[in-house]
């Protein structure tokens, strides 16, 4: 009776020290401060910077790139606090969706939509393929492009990659249109897989991973939002959206067979096209990423998204987890921790790979009035039991006018403690993309 007693003592005395180290990881993140570095803003014509995507380098982390619409790609040598911004070429079309991954010698992958004809919609060509370009110099100079899933007369749209830590393989899923924006019911959406196992000089036949097809709309009846992550033994584990759905899917061989029937992690009540006053159409997507630290919960793989099931006016960000590669999932948490009826929206997370802790981005609109909005930044450092949240943007902003597009989604990367997310702020008429500097 007397060992029981020091057991249970000594288990509790180990549960009050983690939870001490919650709380003292909580208030320093909530005491600190984080600069803002603003990357590159428009000249207020055409097409503003939007849909910013950012990845560190990780064999040297004060190599950060990022990508942003419609053809920007911006570099940073000292840890983001300054940065270069060039025009990404390729004979193939740069077209958006930009994508910003690395492999593990530092090398830069920029992932993104077509336009061969260099004509946008007014061309048959447009989206004809997912382009890939390679970075061997810190983003500075790049290839001039592979493709990936040419299907033409089909379209291939809203594409995201990995990088399996485990052997350097890309992997990538986007989704097919048999022609976008078609409303006849015979046109169907898909979402595709691709790998490389050579550096992305070429791609697999590409696999149909998803069970159910959808319309071609672009919206909550069509199969979209994508986005692969790898587990710690080299699984491939992937969720999207479809019919107010999130769905599941994984490999144990590289990709090469996938389950047959999908896994259905959670309703997506509202489906994941979420409309937010003064913005227009957001995406509630889901992202996925997998816990690759040495902490109590590695290998738990974590999906992110919002959707409107606490109303349709209060936009939420939600999390569930699954411990068991993917065969149950936890029930949604709501992960911003405000009692408002407000929009949080644009959600992307990150996993840091050497601590475990959970970051997720996204705009805030709690306590605010006349749509402004703030960017937010809330963490989890046991496992996405309880979040944490503190703004991060020094300023907020209000409506964006008709005709300007804003992008799909922001973006979030995380080594090591060292935390860069992206965003896209408008002001005075002008778009702009933004980064703060953050060490927890």
């Amino acid at each position: 009776m007397r060992n029981i007693i020091i057991i249970f003592s000594l288990i509790s005395l180990v549960s009050c020290t983690n939870l001490k180290e919650v709380h003292k990881k909580q208030n320093s993140f909530l005491t600190s401060t984080h600069k803002n570095v603003k990357i590159y803003e428009s000249s207020g014509y055409g097409y503003g910077p939007c849909e910013p995507s950012i990845f560190i380098n990780p064999t040297n982390v004060k190599n950060i790139v990022a990508g942003s619409i419609l053809d920007n790609v911006h570099y940073s040598f000292d840890g983001g606090y300054t940065w270069e911004t060039k025009t990404l070429n390729s004979d193939l079309g740069v077209f958006g969706d930009p994508c910003i991954t690395a492999d593990n010698f530092g090398n830069f992958y920029y992932l993104h939509l077509s336009d061969p004809d260099k004509m946008g919609w007014k061309s048959d060509k447009i989206l004809n393929q997912i382009v890939i370009q390679k970075s061997i110099d810190g983003g500075i100079n790049w290839s001039k492009g592979t493709g990936i899933g040419y299907n033409s007369p089909k379209q291939q749209d809203k594409e995201w990659a990995v990088v399996n830590p485990i052997n350097n393989e890309i992997y990538v899923t986007w989704t097919e249109f048999d022609k976008y924006g078609s409303k006849k019911p015979e046109d169907k959406s898909r979402i595709l897989f691709s790998k490389s196992s050579d550096g992305g000089n070429s791609f697999s036949k590409p696999i149909k991973l998803s069970q159910f097809e959808g319309n071609c709309i672009d919206d909550d009846f069509t199969t979209e939002g994508a986005v692969p992550s790898v587990g710690i033994n080299g699984e491939i584990f992937v969720a999207w959206s479809f019919n107010n759905k999130i769905y599941f899917d994984k490999s144990f061989d590289q990709g090469n067979t996938w389950l047959e029937n999908d896994i259905i992690i959670t309703n997506q009540p509202g489906g994941w096209s979420n409309e937010i006053a003064g913005i227009g159409r957001s995406n509630g997507m889901p992202v996925t990423a997998v816990d690759h630290s040495n902490s109590k919960y590695r290998g738990t793989i974590y999906v992110n998204w919002t959707d409107h099931r606490n109303g349709v006016n209060n936009t939420d960000v939600f999390l569930s987890k699954s411990t068991n590669q993917g065969k149950t999932w936890s029930k949604p948490k709501k992960v911003n921790t405000d009692k408002s009826i407000s929009d949080q929206f644009f959600t992307w997370m990150s996993v840091d790979p050497k601590t475990g802790f959970i970051y997720i981005i996204y705009y805030d609109r709690a306590n605010l009035n006349n749509n402004q909005t703030d960017v937010t930044l809330a963490v989890s450092y046991n496992g996405g039991k309880n979040f944490v949240s503190k703004k991060i943007s020094e300023k907020s902003f209000s409506s964006v006018p008709k005709g300007v597009f804003f992008g799909d989604y922001n973006n979030i990367n995380s080594i090591n403690g060292i935390i860069r997310p992206i965003w896209t702020h408008y002001e005075n008429g002008k778009l702009s993309i933004f980064t703060a500097i953050i060490k927890d």
